[in-house]
Order: C-alpha cells, then structure tokens, then sequence
C-alpha cells in the first residue's frame, strides 16, 4: 500500500488492527492523537472502551535523577517477566521554535528491537504539568493493545509534576544524591505524591544521606497526617516505600518491580483503585473541557478575543474580568 493510499486509511478502521497489537497501526493511531484532528475522535472513542485494563505507572522526579536510565532497566525486567510494556516518555517543547528534543527514543535505544516494548516520545507542546495534551490518549491506545504495564515517563521539570498523579495508578518519584539540599523533594512538592520513592544512582557515597533523608520526611509526614494517603481509611493505608537502584549494577530494579505489583494489589484490595479511576476520570474530563475552551478562544483571536485584550492592555478591564467576558461571548456564539 502507497503511503497515499495509506493515508485515506479512516483512524477508526485501524481500530481492529490496533485491538490486534499490529506495531504499524498502533504508530499511525497514536500520531493521529497526537495531532488531535476531529476524524481521530471516534477511533479514540471506541479505543477508550476497550482501554481500562493496563496498571498505569507515572515516573517522574528533578532533572538529571536518572528517571530515563531507570525507566529503560526497569523495562527490561518487566519483560523478563513476559510482559509486555508500553512506554509513554513526554518530552519538553522549546518555548521559542516550538520544536521538542523527543530524546527517549535516543536514551532508550536498547529497547528498541524488543516488539513487545513499544515506546512513544511525544511533546509537550505548551501543555503544564509535565504532560502532553494527548498523554492519556496514547495511555487508552496502547493499553487497548494490549500492553501492560504502561509506563509515563514526565518531562522532569520540579513542581509542575505533581500533575502525573492524576493520570496514573501507581507513582514513581525519582530521586538522585546530590541534586540539592536535604529537603529538596518537599520543596519540589512531590513527597507526598509518591507511591513509591526511588533513590537511584545507589552506588554513590552519599546515597545513604538521600535514603535517610527521605525515610525520615516520609515518617514525619505519617506523623503529621499528611501526604498522599492520608484521607485513606486505616484499613486502606499504603505505607510509601524507598527503594534503592543503581543502573549500573541492576541493584534494586528487582524491588522495584515487587513494589509497583504490590501497590497493583494494594489498590484492588483495599477498594482505592475506583478512586484512582475516578481522579483519572476527573482529570480527564476537566482537560478535555479545557481544550476546547481554549481552541475556542483562539478562533476567537481576531475578534472579540483582540478587543478584549486591548481593553486588558489599557487597564480597563481586569483579567478576571475578561475571562468571563470571553466565556460570555462563547456561551453566545454556541447559543446561535
């Protein structure tokens, strides 16, 4: 088949073939929502109900923590148990060219000739919280492929990756020694999102402060009623676990792999996975809605969006102000 002929394909008739985990339609699908034109919507719409399967697993943590290089053992193992694992790695886009490094498929290069590990770099293109815009889509069309664990690896940029609970099951926190002072994680505000904290880079001499350090934190933060599981029941309480790994030796990636099965298993049980589903749902809801406001208000830009702007500009209008101005205007466009 041409490639023109290829792209007459309908998204929604590569749908079976993407049920069936054929690699090339899975790619076409996943670019297609990527891209995020109306004629992917029902393609997306039937993969959504067949999706809901896969443990979502979100690993994220500061630059330079070695959250790739884990990403890339752990991987490895998973199928040496036989699973098979869908990897999404989001990548920064330049503020200035718009153009994004999508480096993982570099970083990962070892794990490219598996079939049964499929990996997805896609830009954040503007989007905040270390997310792409069609994150959780990719997340629906390889676990509807069958793929499972899926694994989200964040854009690794601080503060802004608290956003990755709300998108996956079970969360990973990576952190390195030497990255920063002793309370480096709290003040990236990732403590009390973690489902399980890894220290990596093990093999360092002052790894055992870092291990320390967050062990402590997560005993106070017990303590203190605070942090993720801390609305939970007694019944239904997760202790946070830290986990020591070293890329070079293997150390830990073992451990690891027990954890996030023990966390899957957690969250069956205690009945906190419905409240996973939910967060996940809500999330997803309030994005999509928010997508189409925002695509609203571009179409708008020449108009009533330039109008309302200049007034801002002037400091005759607060933002406020504007902003339901603009939602105003909207709500009466829809209505017509």
């Amino acid at each position: 088949m041409s490639v023109r002929a290829r792209e007459r394909v309908r998204s929604v008739d590569l749908v079976p073939s993407v049920l069936a985990g054929k690699i090339a339609p899975i790619a076409r699908l996943l670019s297609r929502a990527e891209q995020g034109a109306d004629e992917v919507l029902p393609a997306l719409e039937e993969i959504y109900r067949h999706a809901g399967k896969a443990h979502v697993v979100g690993i994220t943590g500061v630059p330079g923590s070695g959250k790739s290089t884990l990403l890339s053992k752990l991987a490895i193992r998973l199928r040496g148990l036989e699973r098979r694992v869908g990897i999404v790695a989001v990548d920064p886009t330049s503020p200035f060219s718009g153009g994004s490094i999508l480096g993982d498929r570099i970083r990962m290069n070892d794990l490219s000739g598996d079939p049964d590990i499929f990996i997805r770099s896609m830009a954040t293109r503007g989007s905040l919280g270390g997310l792409a815009r069609a994150t959780l889509d990719a997340v629906d069309i390889l676990d509807a492929a069958g793929y499972d664990p899926v694994l989200i690896e964040t854009v690794g940029v601080g503060q802004d990756e608290v956003e990755v609970v709300q998108a996956a099951h079970s969360t990973v926190v990576v952190s390195a020694p030497g990255l920063g002072d002793d309370i480096q994680a709290v003040k990236a505000g990732v403590l009390e999102i973690a489902d399980i904290h890894v220290v990596s880079k093990y093999d360092r001499a002052d790894a055992n402060r870092t291990i320390t350090d967050l062990k402590g934190m997560l005993t106070l933060g017990a303590h203190a009623g605070t942090g993720a599981h801390a609305q939970s029941s007694p019944q239904a309480t997760w202790k946070t676990p830290v986990v020591a790994t070293s890329a070079a030796s293997g150390e830990g990636i073992d451990e690891l792999v027990d954890q996030i099965d023990a966390h899957r298993t957690f969250l069956r049980e205690s009945g906190t996975l419905r409240q996973r589903q939910r967060q996940i749902a809500q999330r997803r809801l309030l994005k999509a809605a928010e997508d189409l406001l925002r695509d609203e208000f571009m179409r708008q830009q020449e108009g009533d969006m330039a109008r309302i702007i200049s007034d801002m500009i002037d400091r005759e209008v607060h933002p406020s102000a504007a902003a339901r101005q603009l939602i105003e205007l909207v709500r009466k466009a829809g209505d017509r």
